[in-house]
């Protein structure tokens, strides 16, 4: 099973190479980790900043306004379709 690291000890790990100049390969055998998990980890901090590492069940920025778009498109056509079947029963009425 794959060991957790929380966020804090990413970012300062991603630091000893980023700002400290370590290479990947010191870090790795300093910390005890897989050189590729820390390539990783590099090139989340490179690509999100700050929102790298969101932790389990949080998602970045983007992904939370992405699933709350998608629940407002599911949440309308459920309405949509809740309207178009009482225009049907309401329309049926007047004949």
């Amino acid at each position: 099973m794959a060991k957790k690291y929380n966020q804090e000890f990413k970012h300062q790990a991603v630091q000893l190479i980023l700002e400290e100049g370590k290479t990947v390969a010191q870090a790795a055998r300093e910390l005890g980790l897989h050189e590729n998990t820390l390539y990783r980890w590099v090139t989340e901090v490179k690509k999100d900043g700050d929102q790298a590492f969101p932790g389990s069940g949080n998602l970045k920025p983007e992904e939370k306004s992405l699933r709350d778009l998608q629940k407002k498109i599911r949440d309308l056509e459920e309405e949509n379709e809740i309207l178009k079947k009482a225009m049907h029963y309401f329309a049926k009425d007047r004949r």
